[in-house]
């Protein structure tokens, strides 16, 4: 019988407060190691829905997409029997197939059905969120400006809800070119995971230029992006240099390489503890670690293993948010569990 975890409901939440940081120094080099970091509730949902599918149906079953933005999970699962393709004319006609947390457009649903696949929608509720706002924009009569990465799978399923109803702007001379039908009617979505200050820096352009543009009664960025984030900035001013664990392809992990570049704290991105060059390290007296969404704990826990072997012997666990968010099973898979 599959495992089967328990999962609260889909449910809003508040952003809560930083808790008090100051560090303690110590003789050692140090370690600061951040939290919350790596997965959040969409990952964690996305994972085991792979999972599940698998113990409840055996292999193969078809992934679209990566499930999530990360090499080593993708892997793990590859070898558990998941076979993962780029598009649903791979999956042959009838089988089993699974929506990555990223989301996908209609065009893409309506190729599931007439390819009659058996479909499990992994999307994060906080993406299906957008796309359930998108539509409901543009049924108003709203032309709707979506603030994202355009080649990242995200933005290209919300775009894909109502494509002639919307406008893409990544930066803030985009917005500077922007020329909309009826600039009295306007709103704004942005992609879950972006920087929070770039994404300022662009609604407010957007609220000069368009003045009744209005967006979403609550932001579209992530919990989870705005801790990690949030987290970085806390912790900046107190570290020499910055790790984050994430692939080259996971956006948010992106982010907080630039959020710590931002706060002049030197920062990477590694996959893995073999990407790190230790030159970096060198004349380094603090270090602060952290992890993108989709990152495995066990990679942050090498990566600090790596640190200790090269003389980071103290190490500090900062919490700054609480963060306990859960969200329920796809509803195909409830009903084969029950």
């Amino acid at each position: 019988m599959a495992r089967r975890p328990c999962y609260n409901r889909n449910q809003i939440f508040l952003f809560m407060p930083l808790k008090p940081f100051a560090p303690n120094y110590g003789a050692d080099k140090k370690i600061f190691l951040l939290k919350p970091r790596g997965f959040c509730a969409g990952v964690v949902r996305a994972i085991d829905v792979v999972k599940i599918a698998l113990d409840l149906y055996r292999p193969p079953v078809y992934v679209r997409k990566e499930i999530v933005h990360n090499k080593h999970v993708v892997d793990e699962l590859q070898g558990a029997g998941a076979v993962f393709v780029e598009e649903l004319d791979e999956v042959p006609v009838g089988a089993r197939a699974i929506f990555s947390a990223h989301g996908v457009s209609p065009s893409v649903r309506r190729q599931a059905k007439e390819r009659s696949l058996h479909v499990i929608d992994a999307t994060c509720p906080l993406v299906t969120k957008v796309h359930l706002e998108a539509v409901r924009f543009a049924r108003d009569g709203y032309t709707v400006v979506l603030i994202g990465h355009k080649d990242h799978d995200e933005v290209i399923g919300t775009l894909g809800e109502v494509p002639e109803s919307s406008f893409l702007v990544e930066t803030v001379d985009d917005v500077n070119l922007l020329e909309l039908p009826d600039p009295s009617r306007v709103r704004y979505l942005t992609q879950t995971t972006l920087s929070l200050d770039e994404t300022r820096e662009i609604v407010n352009r957007l609220k000069e230029r368009f003045p009744l543009i209005q967006g979403p009664p609550a932001q579209d960025i992530c919990y989870a992006t705005e801790n990690r984030q949030m987290a970085v900035k806390a912790v900046s001013e107190f570290c020499d240099l910055l790790l984050v664990v994430g692939s080259q392809n996971s956006s948010n992990s992106k982010r907080l390489v630039e959020v710590g570049d931002n706060f002049g704290v030197r920062s990477y991105l590694v996959n893995d503890r073999s990407d790190v060059n230790p030159s970096w390290l060198e004349g380094v007296k603090n270090v602060a670690v952290t992890a993108g969404a989709s990152a495995p704990e066990h990679l942050v826990a090498e990566l600090i293993e790596f640190l200790r072997e090269r003389g980071f012997n103290e190490l500090e666990e900062i919490e700054l948010v609480d963060e306990d968010v859960r969200f329920s099973l796809p509803s195909e898979l409830m009903i084969s569990i029950q």
